[in-house]
């Protein structure tokens, strides 16, 4: 089954969890996401916010603003298909603190929603990242173009038509009362739902492990997957889930996008000050904002080239679970550098849904 890691800080010194082998990708943990939501709260036009509310709190959810929706697409991962092909939405006894930021949504009807949205979407495509059916579902959160790419573009390996940047396009035409434009397979009931989806996949395209990816081969060198016109299931990184850091904690098994979800521990799960100043400074996307998801993935592409600067790859020797080990430079430098990035991140990504929201309801 499917489980949402609830990521603790790893910078400066915070520790984590054991990682185990990836089933999927959750971009910032669910403080992160918190902090996207916090931030757009603070910057939507009456209009927009008048429409946020109205549509959060449709049924019998109440108190619900773009802070605590944006986790939702990461609550759905407790959702359990099971052999019998129906699907149950599933509380782990044994680790309460996954529903911490599902509470919102605990009621049956919410819990009904979720179940029907993960059933509508599991079988469009198919994703198995451990060798198991995770389903399609799970593949809206991501992006894997290659770092050696200066722009996004749908032609390139590492995209397809549900992923990360589909989907926002998908939830921004049902928002705007278009039809979804094929040939992406997605199935959004309704405007609550896409802007579930937004409140949540805005802060993932902000991550730039879930849009830039290093691809390598057998002996950790970097390879260009767009010359070569495929990608080797053997090598693959998995967006950096394959790709152990030994040195963050050592004698613990932690992959480098589980660090690049974690946030600066000092940001807790809310608009800070700092954090609400720079996304004001975020300059104004040009264009229509059907355009702007492509426009935001290039902005983060380019953010992931600094990502994987000064690392270098090797294998690991089983039995790891992961496939790569990485190398820093200099570490200390480059936590630094992750620090700062996070925090200019997360700012265009609170910065941009409001952008986007506004721009849907003037």
């Amino acid at each position: 089954m499917l489980r949402m890691v609830v990521a603790l800080g790893w910078l400066l010194g915070s520790l984590v969890p054991v990682a185990l082998w990836p089933t999927g990708a959750s971009a910032w943990g669910y403080e992160g996401h918190r902090v996207v939501g916090a931030i757009a709260d603070h910057l939507l036009k009456p209009a927009a916010k008048a429409q946020v509310e109205r549509l959060l709190n449709e049924g019998d959810a109440h108190g619900i603003d773009l802070r605590k929706a944006a986790p939702w697409l990461d609550c759905v991962k407790s959702v359990a298909r099971h052999d019998d092909g129906r699907f149950h939405y599933e509380v782990d006894p044994e680790h309460l603190e996954y529903e911490v930021p599902c509470t919102p949504f605990n009621s049956a009807r919410e819990r009904a929603r979720m179940v029907d949205y993960v059933a509508r979407n599991w079988s469009t495509c198919s994703y198995k990242p451990d060798g198991f059916e995770r389903g399609c579902h799970n593949t809206f959160h991501f992006v894997d173009v290659a770092i050696q790419r200066n722009s996004f573009d749908r032609a390139l390996q590492g995209t397809n038509p549900h992923d990360l940047v589909a989907a926002i396009s998908a939830a921004i035409a049902v928002l705007q009362d278009r039809p979804i434009p094929p040939p992406f397979p997605f199935s959004i009931r309704d405007k609550k739902e896409a802007l579930l989806l937004l409140a949540h996949l805005i802060g993932d395209l902000h991550q730039p492990l879930h849009v830039g990816a290093v691809y390598l081969d057998p002996g950790g060198q970097p390879v260009d997957p767009d010359a070569t016109h495929q990608v080797d299931p053997l090598t693959d990184t998995i967006g950096g889930n394959a790709i152990q850091d030994g040195v963050a904690v050592p004698f613990q098994t932690i992959n480098l996008h589980r660090e690049w979800d974690d946030i600066p521990t000092d940001l807790g799960d809310a608009a800070t000050g700092e954090l609400m100043d720079a996304a004001r400074l975020v300059p104004p996307s040009p264009g229509a904002p059907d355009g702007w998801p492509v426009a935001w993935a290039t902005d983060t592409l380019l953010v992931a080239h600094d990502a994987f600067k000064g690392l270098s790859f090797g294998p690991t020797v089983p039995p790891a679970r992961s496939k790569w080990v990485v190398a820093f430079d200099n570490h200390m430098d480059y936590l630094h550098a992750v620090d700062a990035i996070k925090r200019r991140q997360l700012a265009k990504g609170g910065a941009r849904l409001a952008e986007l929201l506004n721009a849907i309801w003037p």
